[in-house]
């Protein structure tokens, strides 16, 4: 189906988000999944980086990282975020913003154990976002971290998930002359209302 048809059509976000995803999957030659989260302090001075959203459900877009890093800590401060989807295949782009909420520890105990040896090794020893001293001391705290541990490596207590929960969320596809494509769904009781945003 023509893409601005399918936004037209669509009367909630999830679903054309999910068939998105599956477009970029085919046609993104990296990591379609990733986005720039965007987070902010107490006082409102914000930060972004690349993360990987590994689910989409009803929960919202999850993610997964170190909760005492930057990005964890202002979580913990502002618990609002939002997410930004760019597949430059497609020329599309999608925006998502609401509240972020902690996911059940059996959410980050099945998804930590998933990743690789070496994945889990160096997510346990990294104080994320802190001083380093040099990439050696990284590599020695790896090694000694996996002598302790020579078998199955433990979630670290910090490791954790969260969800965005979706309350408002934009659809962008490039136009002729700048003249682009944006709608935005909110959230209301009940449902959602969509409308047509100038470029």
């Amino acid at each position: 189906m023509d893409p601005l048809q399918a936004v037209k059509d669509a009367e909630e976000p999830l679903a054309l988000f999910h068939a998105w995803l599956a477009e970029a999957t085919a046609s993104e030659l990296n990591d379609p999944n990733a986005a720039a989260l965007a987070t902010a302090n107490w006082d409102a001075t914000p930060s972004v980086r690349m993360v990987l959203v590994k689910q989409i459900d009803e929960r919202g877009f999850c993610f997964y990282t170190n909760s005492e890093s930057r990005k964890g800590r202002e979580l913990a401060a502002n618990p609002h975020a939002a997410l930004c989807f760019h597949w430059k295949s497609l020329e599309r782009q999608v925006r998502v913003e609401g509240p972020v909420t902690e996911l059940p520890a059996s959410d980050a105990d099945e998804y930590f154990h998933s990743r690789s040896r070496g994945s889990k090794l160096s997510a346990s020893v990294s104080r994320q976002s802190r001083h380093l001293e040099s990439r050696e001391a990284l590599e020695r705290l790896v090694a000694d971290f996996g002598e302790k541990f020579p078998g199955e490596v433990p979630r670290p207590k910090w490791w954790k998930g969260y969800a965005i929960r979706p309350e408002r969320v934009e659809f962008w596809l490039a136009g002729d002359d700048r003249m682009h494509n944006r709608y935005v769904f909110v959230r209301k009781i009940g449902g959602w209302n969509k409308e047509l945003l100038f470029p």
